[in-house]
């Protein structure tokens, strides 16, 4: 089976203030997106940008729209696709789903699907242990 993440990471954290950006901020934090070195907020503002997107966009675009270096902009890419958030439509990127709601429904079913493998596999080495 094929997930869509490679890591996801989940936070618990006090609840944002109810205004978009602090939420948007809560979010991408309770997601593990931001790391200490990213101090000009880089990765917040790119995926600020691709949820108020309303169409796929290029890395090119990202990166003139943030004033931010292509090599910035691929990096943070990277991270959201491996989260789940992100994907790539002709060669063009968009969040995963029609909405951020939907986004995080399906990372919910990636995260299940991946334990219920492990469930599997422990299984077999429960049995392969009792042998």
């Amino acid at each position: 089976m094929i997930t869509h993440f490679e890591r996801i990471t989940i936070v618990r954290i006090r609840s944002p203030e109810k205004a978009l950006n602090p939420e948007i901020q809560w979010l991408s934090e309770s997601l593990g997106l931001f790391s200490e070195r990213d101090k000009d907020r880089s990765c917040f503002r790119l995926f600020l940008a691709i949820l108020q997107s309303k169409k796929p966009l290029s890395s090119d675009e990202l990166a003139y729209k943030l004033d931010l270096s292509r090599a910035t902009v691929i990096h943070h890419l990277e991270k959201l696709i491996s989260n789940g958030l992100v994907v790539i439509e002709n060669g063009k990127y968009v969040l995963r789903e029609k909405n951020l709601a939907t986004t995080l429904k399906k990372m919910k079913q990636d995260v299940l699907s991946a334990y219920e493998d492990l469930e599997e596999i422990a299984k077999e080495i429960d049995k392969k242990l009792q042998i």
